[in-house]
């Protein structure tokens, strides 16, 4: 999911989700933040405490925002979000798995795509009129290891990504080394189309559409790479080419979040602490310096901000010269994104 803007509106709003003592972070839930678009300075407006919401995606046209609740017992939270930047907890439902992780709507906003971490599993949520999740209308379960022990033990689904026709559902499995994709039916059930297998000890984590090609790329968490995939037919990926998530690859380094922004590709890098620039062929250009354990950033207009987990931290940087301009201190950050609406 990219969150990007280039607009300059002084009424932006910035949502930030953490980890909270439910699973052994110092956050508090979700918050809200007006920024300024010519200094990027934020003003905290709305505050609502919830369990580790580490994941937040709007609807696509309503004011409702959509929560995991990265936990043993596995939820997702509705979240009305009011125009002076305010949250109140609609509903909450299990997601029919441990830890979920990351979360996508259809571009109709009639379904919402839940992808379950420790539970190796995929769910799908049937959204109401009002934009409340009703019911689960599906859960698929993954089955299968790879080569790294410690992480690959069984399957473990990290993202859900819906195509643009709304109907083609892409699971990145970091246990698996494998994109398993469905056709999302009228109901909501989830038929399976195809298995993609990456190379053996990827750890895949996120998928990144190009849009207008059938290019993608694919962050490998595990071997801390950046692998670029050509999707065809939809829903079938095949790997043209694979580099280091850095430009000094070595060491502890599990790469995170990745944005296409304009022609270059931005990586978030734990453990060397950067964001490395990329073109769009793949080619490694710069490492950007970031706070510690960047787990999620966006760029918004003319600065990127970053979700400095183990810093405890916002940090705002200048785009054009990537020079630290704030620091706004927040318990384990796991997510900040733009609030659309």
């Amino acid at each position: 999911m990219c969150l990007v803007t280039s607009a300059n509106d002084d009424r932006t709003l910035l949502i930030v989700g953490s980890y909270t003592a439910a699973s052994d972070g110092r956050g508090g839930g979700i918050g809200t933040f007006r920024r300024d678009a010519r200094t990027g300075e934020l003003t905290p407006v709305g505050s609502l405490a919830l369990d580790s919401p580490s994941w937040l995606t709007p609807h696509p046209t309503l004011p409702v925002l959509y929560a995991v609740n990265e936990t043993a017992e596995g939820a997702i939270t509705a979240v009305s979000v009011a125009e002076d930047g305010t949250l109140s907890a609609l509903n909450s439902l299990p997601t029919g798995g441990a830890d979920p992780c990351h979360l996508s709507v259809t571009p109709d906003g009639r379904f919402l795509l839940c992808a379950n971490y420790s539970g190796g599993s995929l769910a799908a949520f049937a959204l109401g009129p009002d934009g409340v999740p009703t019911v689960r209308t599906a859960l698929v379960r993954h089955e299968g290891s790879g080569p790294n022990a410690e992480r690959q033990e069984a399957a473990h689904v990290h993202m859900a990504v819906i195509d643009e026709t709304g109907t083609l559902v892409s699971a990145v499995d970091l246990g698996t080394d494998e994109i398993r994709s469905y056709r999302l039916g009228e109901e909501g059930e989830l038929i399976p189309v195809s298995v993609s297998t990456l190379p053996a000890g990827t750890g895949p984590r996120q998928l990144v559409r190009r849009p207008g090609t059938s290019h993608a790329y694919v962050v490998g968490e595990l071997a801390a790479s950046l692998v670029t995939v050509r999707e065809e037919p939809p829903g079938t990926f095949a790997v043209e080419n694979s580099v280091p998530a850095t430009l000094e690859p070595g060491g502890e380094n599990l790469p995170a979040q990745l944005i296409l922004h304009g022609d270059r590709l931005f990586l978030s890098n734990r453990g060397p602490e950067k964001i490395t620039e990329f073109t769009s062929d793949g080619v490694a250009v710069a490492d950007h310096g970031t706070g510690e354990w960047p787990r999620h950033f966006s760029i918004v207009g003319e600065h990127v901000y970053i979700a400095a987990q183990s810093s405890d931290a916002i940090q705002v940087h200048e785009r054009a010269t990537w020079r630290l301009i704030g620091t706004y201190p927040i318990g384990s950050p796991a997510f900040v994104g733009l609030w659309p609406h």
